[in-house]
């Protein structure tokens, strides 16, 4: 946020705490308090801002989100729900809310921040990378619909970036996971270590900065890319995709997620 308003842009930031809004605004940024996952929230952030703009919107960066890790045999739908809400739901309903500002004045950019979870799936991550590949067919399809109407759609997939994703993703497994009476306990016990380990959370994490200059790519450049992959393991991924055998890339996917599937300590035992 502050490194893009020191590139000469306007920013709106938002957050959902009153205090982190708070905070924002000592920091010099015009903040304002947004639930991406309440409508009445999302109506209220979107008239503000084009209120104080006059009409006016040039660019929205759908970021809001979070992790719910579990395997998908122990996601209840209510664990579904809720990911979504967020992660899906909220982002195409603040999507929406702009999209007629953008309209009439014949420009803006979309952009959706999305990961490499949003076309390489790994396991015990099936809500996240449920919500992630269902904002990839969204974008794909409205960047069709706004064909000519001078508004680009941006997909950034970033893989391993610092954050606070991880202990955040500690609180939802927490939460809506019953890891205690579960057939996938072993690999939670060693996937709570891994979240709980500090440093890192796999080889060439990036920082936020590189979310930043994709982003910059996805405002600036006149026809911006469709598609923005942010780490090595992005990049990599998005092309092994496309050249291996399901089976194999399976087996990457596996190597690289760090859990390994409750039914290999079945085998282990025996």
């Amino acid at each position: 946020m502050h490194e893009l308003k020191r590139a000469g842009w306007r920013v709106f930031a938002t957050a959902r705490q009153a205090d982190d809004v708070a905070r924002l605004e000592e920091e010099g940024l015009e903040a304002l308090s947004l639930d991406i996952a309440d409508s009445a929230s999302i109506a209220a952030c979107v008239n503000e801002v084009l209120k104080r703009t006059n009409g006016t919107l040039d660019a929205v960066f759908n970021n809001a989100g979070f992790g719910l890790p579990g395997a998908v045999e122990d996601l209840t739908r209510d664990a579904m729900r809720h990911q979504f809400e967020t992660n899906v739901f909220g982002t195409i309903e603040l999507t929406n809310a702009v999209l007629p500002a953008m309209r009439r004045q014949k420009q803006g950019r979309v952009v959706i921040n999305s990961s490499i979870l949003g076309y390489a799936a790994m396991p015990y991550r099936g809500a996240y990378n449920a919500s992630k590949f269902a904002l990839e067919g969204f974008a794909d399809t409205l960047r069709q619909e706004l064909k000519g109407s001078g508004v680009f759609v941006s997909l950034i997939e970033p893989g391993p970036i610092t954050s606070r994703f991880r202990p955040n993703a500690q609180q939802q497994f927490a939460r809506w996971i019953d890891a205690a009476n579960s057939f996938h306990r072993p690999s939670y016990e060693a996937m709570q270590a891994r979240l709980a380990k500090p440093g890192p959370a796999a080889p060439f994490t990036l920082p936020p900065e590189a979310v930043f200059k994709a982003l910059l790519r996805a405002l600036d450049q006149t026809h911006p890319p469709a598609r923005l992959p942010v780490t090595v393991p992005a990049i990599a991924f998005w092309y092994l995709k496309k050249l291996l055998p399901i089976n194999l890339l399976d087996k990457l996917l596996l190597a690289a997620s760090g859990d390994e599937p409750g039914y290999s300590y079945e085998r282990k035992q025996r």
